[in-house]
């Protein structure tokens, strides 16, 4: 197995220094991506730029193949074992890891999006020197590659995070989330077939409820409407699964193997009551997935419009200033409207306001939209045709959809999500009490 190990590092040198050293297209095609996934800040660190290059050598592509392809046809003296190394590393992928145990000579690694386990070892001396120092319940984030069906080696630098409580474990995974969508299940394909699955199936339920994929009222009476819709989804989940609803309180927390107060006290920290958790925890223990919550983000609750929409690939969408765009768009003078420049600029800055919203707005508005986009933009040619893709590229707007918020997540990524929460709001409560039974001057 060492010699496996020394070649793969060999492997992975000589793979670098043709990526690193190559001219033309694949010189272009590493720009561009590194330019992408890049932030100003991460072009300052050296284990960013590094773990971009590996990523690239996996993920990027030139006239439809990968670096690894490109590398291949260029080596012609490469042994049938080194190519079918190479074409394993395609299966690489970057994960928020946790170390569950530390191994003679390497680490049991859990990915933490997907709860596989894997065996991971660095394939150098120095490698092992730089990571004697790491703990067992430590996280972080690598990249890792196969060498055999059952194990791996660390293909991109690490970034150790510590030791995390629920809480920071819950927001580093939410960053994890942000930074690589596409590794999110990466190594788990049927669980985002399943996450993909139920962002359609939120899709037709909500045009079944709602009547229509887009309704726009106030915030209050959306948030209102918002919790009918989900009680009546969690009824239907229920029903499905066959739990019984019939069952008392006391009942429930004694099948749970808590008090009444603790599950009491549980609902509270997620905003909701007793009985229907404990129901909920029930569906989950006979799923792998789980829906999240439906609810309005608070900043729109007092909103006078609120536009919900909904799409089988982009999820749930709550735009604030969906109406008046259209209320500029089909004015005769859309300069007359007041502060119309200032609202489309602020729609662009709108996460929610995605490629798929602004394209809906251009097929209902063609010609005005490219009216306006004209002038706010002060691009007296632009084309919608033409140009309007990289608008919306330069705003941050991916023009085809990721995972949306709404899909389903594992029953472990969601149990952890909720019991962050309720700690948060155990310390809130805790600090309140401190602060309620203090006495003198207070700093």
């Amino acid at each position: 197995m060492d010699t496996v190990l020394q070649r793969s590092r060999e492997l992975k040198e000589a793979l670098t220094d043709f990526v690193l050293d190559a001219e033309g297209e694949l010189a272009v095609a590493l720009e561009t991506f590194s330019a992408e996934q890049l932030t100003r800040s991460q072009k300052q660190n050296m284990h960013q730029r590094t773990l971009v290059i590996d990523r690239f050598i996996t993920e990027g592509n030139v006239n439809q193949q990968s670096p690894i392809d490109l590398f291949l046809q260029n080596e012609s003296g490469l042994s049938e074992s080194d190519r079918q190394l190479l074409l394993r590393w395609k299966q690489s992928f970057v994960g928020l890891f946790a170390i569950t145990k530390i191994l003679g000579d390497g680490f049991e690694l859990m990915n933490w999006t997907t709860a596989k386990s894997y065996v991971v070892k660095p394939n150098d001396e120095k490698a092992w020197q730089d990571m004697a120092r790491l703990k067992e319940g430590e996280i972080i984030l690598t990249q890792i590659a196969p060498i055999t069906d059952t194990l791996w080696i660390f293909s991109s630098p690490w970034t150790s995070l510590g030791k995390l409580g629920k809480p920071k474990l819950a927001v580093a995974i939410g960053n994890f989330k942000d930074n690589y969508k596409q590794h999110l299940y990466s190594d788990a394909p049927d669980l985002l077939e399943e996450a993909w699955n139920s962002v359609e199936r939120y899709h037709h339920d909500f045009v079944e409820f709602f009547g229509g994929d887009e309704v726009t009222m106030s915030g209050y009476e959306l948030g209102k409407r918002l919790t009918e819709f989900q009680e009546k989804i969690t009824q239907r989940n229920l029903d499905e699964a066959g739990i019984d609803r019939s069952k008392t309180l006391e009942e429930i927390a004694q099948e749970a193997g808590i008090s009444e107060e603790e599950l009491a006290e549980t609902a509270e920290a997620m905003g909701t009551d007793a009985k229907t958790i404990s129901q909920v925890w029930k569906q989950q223990a006979k799923s792998k997935m789980v829906a999240p919550q439906v609810e309005l983000p608070p900043n729109l609750k007092k909103a006078e419009h609120v536009t919900a929409m909904s799409h089988p690939k982009w999820g749930q969408l709550f735009l604030p200033y969906y109406r008046q765009l259209q209320t500029i768009l089909e004015a005769d003078n859309w300069t007359s409207i007041p502060n119309a420049e200032a609202i489309v600029r602020r729609s662009f800055d709108e996460k929610d306001m995605n490629a798929f919203v602004w394209k809906r707005l251009a097929q209902q508005y063609p010609k005005q939209l490219e009216t306006v986009l004209r002038a706010v933009f002060d691009r007296p040619n632009f084309k919608l045709e033409n140009d309007f893709d990289a608008l919306l590229q330069e705003h941050d707007k991916p023009i085809e959809p990721e995972l949306p918020e709404i899909a389903s997540v594992p029953v472990h990524l969601h149990d952890l999500f909720q019991e962050a929460v309720v700690e948060i709001n155990k310390n809130k409560s805790k600090s309140k009490t401190k602060k309620k039974t203090a006495t003198g001057f207070q700093r």
